[in-house]
């Protein structure tokens, strides 16, 4: 099943509808229990998420689910179109010049950088692919790239870890200290020509 879209923007405007899908979603799929709150949990760390991309950010988040080998594969996600227009630019072109702002660390900060990034260079996808290829942590959690479109995993991201022996300290830390890396099994960010999605995966074994 899918829950009914819900929009969302950078004021969290749309923030109990989002939790209430959550909790819908639980009930009518019979999650309960740690189960239910670590769905309900992820849903709220990528409410989280959208606070701080930019000014006047606008998202859809749904939940939705298809049977798997072992039980129930529960997807969150959150698409944005890109935007890019003149009240946005100065702000924009200020956090890629910085490389980094108080919204970019930790997981979530780069994933909301990935958002940012492609509403930035939604005109030149050459400038961004350059850019995403220079960026190490999207480097090693890279999954496949075409003229359209690429896509960053997290369980690449992880499994890059281990041939690394652990990755750095910074980069442990940042799986370590982040609820959605620690709860969800993959989290997939699509990075698109016109959108920017990103998908939270959680097996529910049954």
């Amino acid at each position: 099943m899918k829950t009914e879209i819900v929009r969302i923007n950078s004021e969290l405007n749309g923030k109990k509808n989002a939790v209430s899908a959550a909790d819908y979603f639980n009930r009518i799929n019979g999650i309960t229990g740690k189960n239910a709150a670590h769905i309900r949990l992820l849903t709220e760390e990528l409410i989280s998420l959208v606070h701080g991309i930019m000014d006047g950010f606008l998202g859809i988040l749904w939940l939705e689910d298809s049977p798997a080998e072992g039980g129930l594969l529960c997807r969150i996600s959150l698409s944005a179109q890109n935007v890019n227009d003149t009240s946005q630019e100065s702000r924009l072109l200020s956090i890629a010049t910085e490389g980094k702002n108080e919204n970019s660390e930790g997981m979530l900060g780069m994933i909301r950088e990935l958002f940012r990034m492609n509403s930035r260079y939604s005109d030149d996808r050459s400038q961004l692919a350059a850019l995403l290829n220079a960026n190490e942590r999207f480097g090693k959690g890279s999954a496949g790239a075409s003229a359209e479109e690429q896509l960053w995993s997290l369980d690449k991201y992880r499994r890059s870890m281990t041939r690394d022996a652990g990755g750095s300290d910074d980069e442990r830390d940042v799986l370590e200290k982040s609820i959605i890396a620690n709860l969800a099994d993959d989290v997939k960010v699509w990075i698109r020509s016109d959108s920017t999605e990103v998908i939270i995966e959680k097996l529910i074994r049954l």
